[in-house]
């Protein structure tokens, strides 16, 4: 490690003082960090940091970089709040362990105010724009009769997970890991809806509306409605959804419809869907303009100011790996095995290979990987790893996609909002 110590990586706030670590109490420890050298690291880690000599200077220790704090929303279970107006939390690593997401811990990203009193013999979604050959107004229970009803496992990931790494701070939710899942998912298909009205040969783009609120609450004035290219609409796996794992949607996820397209954004999933537009031009509406979703269209240096022209909307999530067992912080017994799992994804692709590594990267171990039930579900892998002594160790995990996309093992290229961070996921360990 380099003599100058650790210094600051991540820009959330600090953990709160009475965070623990291999049972021990981490006081003032924080993602700003203050550690002076190894000795005083290896002091608060209570065990010797192996391979330190490969350590990254400048890297705070997985052992500290994370936060419990819990919140309680109805239908929800261990998730931790970023912000409460609007309400967005995610869900610690270790409660993702399931290969489908219970919607108890299926993370909640708003961006307004959820409609209150849902009646669900009024609700409809209505369906026009200047590419629709008609418009048409389907109640819920006419969407659920008069087209066939479809079930996948896709996964969504908010734009945002891991912006809480990125230095200089990104504005927005400082999520860290927790922003995604894969649930199933039922409906039906949104392009035998967008073909039962009509769809214009001049057709670019859709956009949703929902009805949740601005958070002014001012009347017309929208707190989302995004969208995507016609071809991404028209994909079968592109669902009109009411159903969560086989329920209803969750309060906080949508209920009583919402969009789903697995593999892009999340905030392209419009929540509480009431009308979906067929438009022949990119579509305008809130959060579609400026730097909102969108990534410099050229890499640049971190801290530069991007023109809003010289920004271009995200469209699929890059590749990306997650360690859901063991819950990082764990102490195990040196002479023993451990099992190592989670789960790997990737926007438009497969994922191809998972490696872990236990010595910052140095050398990497192939997992097991499971096949996708279905185009846009993530993977799963498991991996058995031993400690060559007692110690310190982190647990890093990189997928690559089928087209030969790795994630990196530090932060990808900087930009104004902090998305798409897929750096490697990594998480303490104690040999004892």
């Amino acid at each position: 490690m380099s003599k100058r110590g650790i210094h600051q990586l991540y820009s959330k706030d600090p953990i709160a003082a009475d965070n623990t670590v291999f049972g021990r109490t981490s006081h003032g420890v924080s993602r700003r960090g203050f550690l002076s050298g190894l000795k005083t690291l290896t002091a608060l880690l209570g065990a010797e940091v192996v391979y330190s000599q490969f350590m990254p200077a400048g890297l705070i220790p997985a052992a500290f970089a994370q936060s419990d704090n819990p919140f309680s929303i109805p239908g929800k279970e261990g998730l931790t709040i970023l912000n409460d107006r609007p309400i967005n939390a995610e869900t610690p690593a270790h409660l993702l362990d399931d290969r489908v997401t219970p919607a108890k811990h299926f993370f909640v990203r708003n961006n307004g105010l959820p409609p209150e009193n849902v009646d669900l013999s009024s609700w409809t979604l209505t369906i026009e724009g200047e590419s629709a050959a008609q418009s048409k107004t389907f109640t819920l229970d006419e969407l659920k009769q008069n087209f066939k009803h479809y079930t996948y496992q896709l996964t969504l990931e908010c734009g945002g997970n891991g912006r809480a790494e990125f230095a200089p701070a990104a504005t927005g939710n400082q999520w860290s890991t927790g922003a995604v899942g894969c649930p199933s998912w039922t409906g039906v298909r949104l392009k035998d809806v967008l073909s039962a009205v009509g769809v214009k040969s001049d057709a670019v783009y859709i956009g949703y509306y929902g009805k949740d609120q601005h958070l002014s609450r001012t009347p017309g004035k929208e707190a989302i409605s995004r969208g995507v290219p016609i071809s991404k609409a028209m994909e079968d796996e592109s669902l009109i959804a009411w159903q969560m794992n086989g329920e209803p949607l969750p309060a906080m996820n949508g209920y009583p419809l919402r969009l789903v397209f697995g593999g892009w954004p999340a905030s392209t999933s419009g929540k509480w869907l009431s009308k979906i537009v067929i438009r022949n031009k990119v579509h305008d509406g809130a959060k579609m303009g400026g730097k909102a979703y969108r990534l410099p269209c050229e890499p640049v240096a971190p801290g530069t100011s991007v023109p809003d022209s010289q920004m271009c909307i995200i469209e699929a999530m890059p590749v990306k790996s997650l360690i859901t067992y063991p819950r990082s912080g764990i102490v195990h017994k040196q002479a023993q095995s451990l099992e190592v799992r989670g789960h790997a994804w990737c926007g438009e692709a497969a994922v191809k290979a998972v490696f872990t590594s236990i010595d910052f990267g140095q050398t990497w171990q192939q997992a097991s990987l499971t096949k996708p039930v279905n185009r846009h579900a993530w993977q799963h892998f498991t991996s058995k790893v031993r400690f060559p002594q007692k110690g310190y160790y982190e647990i890093w995990a990189r997928a690559v996609d089928e087209n030969g996309r790795s994630q990196p093992m530090v932060l990808p290229g900087w930009n104004p909002k902090g998305y798409l961070n897929n750096a490697c996921h990594r998480i303490a360990l104690k040999a004892v």
